[in-house]
C-alpha cells in the first residue's frame, strides 16, 4: 500500500485554497500543489504527479466534472483517485459525483483541523478496493 503524500488541489477561491493548503500541509503533513482553474490543473498535473486530486465542483471555465474528465484522459492520471470538495452534498448529488468517477465528496465549508483526516479516509478506502 503506497502512502498518500502529494495532493493536487484545484480551487478557484483564493481564501478557501489557502486554508485548505495550510490544513493539509500543517495538520496533515502532505505536499500540496494548488491550481486556480481546471485548465491549470490539466496543464500541470502530470509534472506534479499527485497521489490524489481534490477538485472544487463549481469553477468558472472548466468546472470540476469537466476537469475530472480531462485529467482521466492523461495517461499518468487515469487511475489517480479524485475527490470533489463542494457545498452540494445531497445524497443524489454525491451519487452523481461518484458516477463521474470521484472516490468521495468532502463538504464545504470544511473543518480545517479535520480535512486531512477526511482526505486520508477517502484515500484509504480507495486503497482497499
Amino acid at each position: 500500500m503506497s502512502t498518500l503524500q502529494r495532493i493536487l488541489y484545484v480551487e478557484d477561491e483564493p481564501d478557501i485554497q489557502a486554508v485548505a493548503k495550510l490544513a493539509l500541509e500543517m495538520v496533515g503533513g502532505l505536499t500540496v500543489k494548488t491550481c486556480s482553474s481546471g485548465e491549470a490543473a490539466v496543464r500541470e498535473a502530470e509534472a506534479f504527479a499527485p497521489d490524489m486530486v481534490l477538485l472544487d465542483v463549481m469553477m468558472p471555465g472548466m468546472d470540476g466534472p469537466a476537469t475530472l474528465k480531462a485529467l482521466r484522459a492523461l495517461p499518468m492520471l487515469a487511475a489517480v483517485p479524485v475527490a470533489f470538495m463542494t457545498a452540494k452534498v445531497q445524497p443524489a448529488e454525491i451519487e452523481h459525483f461518484k458516477s463521474l468517477g470521484a472516490r468521495g465528496v468532502i463538504a464545504k465549508p470544511f473543518d480545517p483541523m479535520a480535512l486531512a483526516g477526511k482526505v486520508r479516509a477517502i484515500w484509504e478506502g480507495w486503497q482497499d478496493e
